[in-house]
C-alpha cells in the first residue's frame, strides 16, 4: 500500500487532577471517578477506551482536531496516535511511532470494534510518503520526496470535503465477507488495486506525479467496484468536474460512502481544477507532513 501524511492534526494535552478522570473533547466534557468507570455511548469512545485501557487515573484529556468529523482522512487514526504518543510520555515510557502505530489500531480493534487496517495510524506516527506490506507484521518504508516533489504535490493535488459522514465500518464490513465469499468481482478487484498501489510507490521514487495521478484514476475505478455504497452522486458530481476543467486522477478518500475527495491535476490547470470544485465542495487547505507524530513536554 501507499499514502501521503498531510498536515492536519489531532492534538492531545494532558493534565494532573487530585481525583477521577475528565475528558475534553472539542468542549464537550465527560467526568467519572475513574478510567474504568468511562462507559461507552455519548461521545468521546476512542479517549474513553484509551483511558480505560491504560487505567490511567488523576488525569484530565482534552483532544482538538482539525478535520472534519467523517471526512475520510484517517482523523480517527491520527487522534488514536496522538492519544497514544499523550499518555505513552506522561506514564514515563519510550515508545517508537510504529509501535505507537499498532496500539492506536489495538484500542480501535479490541476496545471499540472498529473494522479497518493499519495504514491510517502508520501515516499518522510515522508522517511522510510510506510503502506498507502487510503480512504477520507491518512493514513501513518511508519514500524519499524531493522538496520540488512536496511542493508539486501542495500546488497540484485539491483536496475537498463533500460534507457528508462516510459510513467506513459498515463498508469495510460489507467488503471484508464478499472478500471472503471469494466473490470474483471483489477479489479482481482488490489484486488489482494492490498492483497500482506498487505501482504508485514507483511514480513517487521517480518524482511523477503524471503518472501517480493516473494511478489514482485507476484504483478509484477498481474500489468503487467492491461495493455499490462506496461511491455517492456527490463524489461523481466533484470527480467529473475535476477531469472537465482539466484534473488527470482522482478518488475519494477512505473507505468512502461520502468524505472527501482528492483530484490531481495537470501542472497547467491547477488554478482552474481548483476554480471548479469550489463551489460543489468544500475545500481543505493542507501542506505534506513529512514528521508524524510529535510530543512537547510543557513544565
Amino acid at each position: 500500500m501507499c499514502n501521503l501524511a498531510i498536515a492536519r492534526y489531532s492534538t492531545v494535552r494532558l493534565r494532573a487532577l487530585s481525583s477521577g478522570v475528565l475528558i475534553d473533547e472539542e468542549g464537550i466534557l465527560y467526568s467519572a471517578g475513574s478510567a474504568a468507570e468511562l462507559g461507552l455511548g455519548r461521545g468521546a469512545e476512542l479517549a474513553k477506551a484509551a483511558l480505560r485501557r491504560s487505567e490511567l487515573n488523576k488525569v484530565a484529556l482534552t483532544m482538538r482536531n482539525d478535520f472534519p468529523r467523517g471526512a475520510g482522512l484517517g482523523g480517527s487514526s491520527a487522534a488514536g496516535v496522538a492519544l497514544q504518543a499523550a499518555l505513552a510520555t506522561w506514564c514515563g515510557e519510550h515508545v517508537p511511532p510504529t509501535a505507537l502505530a499498532e496500539r492506536s489500531r489495538a484500542v480501535e480493534v479490541e476496545e471499540l470494534h472498529v473494522p479497518g487496517g493499519s495504514q491510517d495510524h502508520y501515516a499518522a506516527a510515522l508522517g511522510g510518503a510510506l510503502a506498507l506490506h502487510f503480512g504477520e507484521t507491518v512493514t513501513a518504508r518511508h519514500i524519499p520526496l524531493s522538496h520540488d516533489l512536496v511542493r508539486a504535490i501542495e500546488r497540484r493535488c485539491s483536496v475537498v470535503f463533500t460534507g457528508q459522514s462516510r459510513i467506513s465500518g459498515q463498508t469495510i464490513t460489507a467488503v471484508l465477507d464478499a472478500y471472503r465469499a471469494r466473490q470474483p468481482r471483489v477479489v479482481g478487484a482488490l489484486a488489482r488495486m494492490r498492483e497500482l498501489a506498487e505501482q504508485m510507490i514507483v511514480a513517487l521514487e521517480r518524482g511523477s506525479l503524471d503518472d501517480l495521478a493516473a494511478l489514482v484514476g485507476e484504483h478509484w475505478e477498481h474500489q468503487r467496484a467492491l461495493h455499490p455504497r462506496i461511491t455517492t452522486p456527490a463524489i461523481e458530481h466533484v470527480l467529473a468536474a475535476a477531469r472537465a476543467a482539466g484534473a488527470i486522477g482522482g478518488k475519494a478518500l477512505g473507505a468512502s460512502g461520502g468524505g472527501s475527495v482528492l483530484v490531481i491535476a495537470s501542472e497547467e490547470r491547477a488554478t482552474q481544477v481548483r476554480a471548479a470544485l469550489a463551489g460543489l465542495a468544500a475545500p481543505l487547505d493542507f501542506m505534506v507532513d513529512v514528521e508524524g507524530v510529535r510530543v512537547n513536554v510543557e513544565q
